[in-house]
């Protein structure tokens, strides 16, 4: 019995202490946005002229098969009544195909944009995670919102804007 009670007094005095430390102790939180420093990273330019240019080829690309799709077309448009039945329902599916086909390029070529945009950022993405997160620890934040996603409703004056601390971790102006 005296044990229990022993047990019961450690946990209170234990249950005490914890509470008292977390009433004393300063809650801090921070705030930043994001695409602010993502648009200040020196390597944003590159990623951006990189997308750029993968984005122009993917539109050559189907420029080039849209152009080929409308010479057929024009050529079966101007010859469909010197086809016999046999010739013309050919070329009819094979127009058919080269739709399909450049529809089926458009889908993809979204798919492999927004892939190749996922890979090009992501480094610098990370960097700039990092970077809040060592600026959250070394400052003992206990959370870091992200202003520029729009889940923050309200921050008080208390919540600090880490902007400046992350840009130094960076490196950057």
């Amino acid at each position: 019995m005296k044990r229990f009670i022993g047990a019961i007094f450690i946990l209170g005095l234990l249950f005490n202490t914890t509470t008292s430390f977390a009433q004393n102790k300063e809650l801090k939180f921070g705030h930043v946005n994001f695409q602010e420093i993502l648009s200040m990273m020196p390597e944003r330019d590159s990623a951006q002229q990189e997308l750029q240019e993968y984005n122009q080829m993917l539109q050559r690309e189907m420029q080039n098969m849209q152009n080929e799709y409308s010479q057929k077309l024009q050529k079966y448009t101007d010859n469909q009544d010197s086809y016999s039945e046999l010739v013309r329902k050919s070329k009819e599916r094979e127009l058919q195909e080269m739709q399909r086909r450049i529809q089926e390029f458009q889908s993809n070529a979204q798919q492999d944009f927004q892939q190749k945009q996922s890979e090009v950022l992501q480094p610098i993405i990370q960097r700039i995670e990092k970077a809040v997160k060592r600026v959250g620890e070394k400052h003992g934040f206990i959370y870091i919102f992200d202003t520029s996603a729009g889940g923050v409703l309200y921050k008080s004056e208390q919540s600090k804007n880490v902007l400046p601390m992350v840009k130094k971790e960076l490196g950057i102006q």
